[in-house]
């Protein structure tokens, strides 16, 4: 695997067009017990200490499309194939590179968010499915407040305080209100990759200081990921935090029947919050997203439930049928 090829920013000057080459990169997402799940390979690069990274692979002659090419990918490197799949965003920044010199190279990388039900196994040894918030734990408010949090905003108003001139300073302290929330700010559950862009800024993470190495034992803000693949899922996590509000890509993940519980406990798992199981399931049933069926649930401990099914007709019914989320105050 060509994974240098794959990577999603490089140093140096303007490369000429005929030097420039494209990248595709996969964040394939999964929701299993409750959990957000990624599919990662390890990328064989010990010497830099790297380990986990996203499906990733060059665009060559032979894909006759972007996607086609990802596909292809992804199925190589992790035996997965892909659903839903859209693209994301196109990077092209030459600071964010893994690679010690592409200083020839233009390097692009286009990178998809793909929606699968984690059914079996990735197929090689070096695929494997991660919990999300191994790579960003600050994210996850289901059981409270983040204790990382404690300590990277502590790093971060530090950070906020440098500037000699008063300008500066005002303009950190804005921007720590806007994304995490600090100095009476509200947290909004879309802004991931703001968050990591201003942890990247700030030095906070191993990433910013270009050789991250390997994952350094209780770092808050998570475990590094190869080239820029942190700030790729990043910018996934937010895109399908937003979207699930307005389209039911959240039954992407689901079985085709399943209960109320198991629909709330995914959307809190995707979203990074704790929500009250009257107040969901009161705004499911206005919404008109799922139908009852004739199925219950047995077998488990305690009382069956009824099973039930996404309504299809509710996309011909209103234009954006999505789930509305609270927004949170973290100071």
């Amino acid at each position: 695997m060509d994974v240098a090829a794959a990577q999603t920013g490089a140093r140096g000057a303007q490369a000429p067009p005929e030097r420039s080459s494209v990248g595709l990169v996969a964040v394939i997402v999964a929701a299993t017990k409750g959990e957000p799940r990624a599919l990662t390979i390890r990328v064989p690069d010990q010497a830099s200490g790297r380990g986990d990274g996203l499906p990733a692979g060059p665009l060559v002659p032979e894909h006759a499309t972007l996607e086609r090419g990802l596909r292809a990918w992804v199925e190589r490197q992790t035996h997965q194939r892909l659903g839903y799949v859209e693209q994301l965003y196109t990077f092209g920044d030459r600071d964010r590179s893994g690679t010690a010199d592409m200083s020839e190279v233009h390097s692009l990388s286009v990178a998809y968010l793909a929606l699968v039900r984690e059914e079996r196994p990735a197929g090689l040894a070096e695929a494997a499915w991660q919990n999300w918030y191994r790579y960003l734990p600050y994210e996850d408010f289901r059981q409270g407040r983040p204790r990382q949090l404690d300590a990277i905003e502590a790093r971060l108003a530090a950070w906020a305080a440098e500037p000699e001139d008063c300008a500066t300073r005002t303009r950190r302290l804005d921007r720590l209100g806007l994304t995490f929330g600090m100095n009476g700010g509200t947290w909004n559950e879309e802004r991931v990759l703001e968050r990591y862009e201003l942890l990247f800024e700030a030095g906070l993470i191993p990433e910013a200081r270009g050789n991250p190495g390997p994952a350094l034992p209780n770092d808050p803000t998570g475990v590094p990921m190869a080239f820029d693949h942190r700030r790729v899922l990043a910018t996934a996590i937010g895109r399908l935090r937003g979207k699930i509000k307005y389209r039911p890509v959240v039954f992407e993940l689901m079985p085709p029947e399943f209960t109320l519980l198991q629909l709330q406990r995914t959307v809190e798992a995707l979203s990074g919050t704790q929500l009250h199981k009257q107040n969901f399931r009161r705004l499911v049933a206005q919404q008109g997203l799922v139908e009852e069926t004739e199925s219950v649930t047995s077998g488990a401990a305690g009382r069956p439930a009824r099973l039930v099914r996404f309504r299809r007709e509710v996309l011909l019914e209103r234009p954006a049928p999505g789930l509305r989320l609270p927004s949170r105050r973290v100071g």
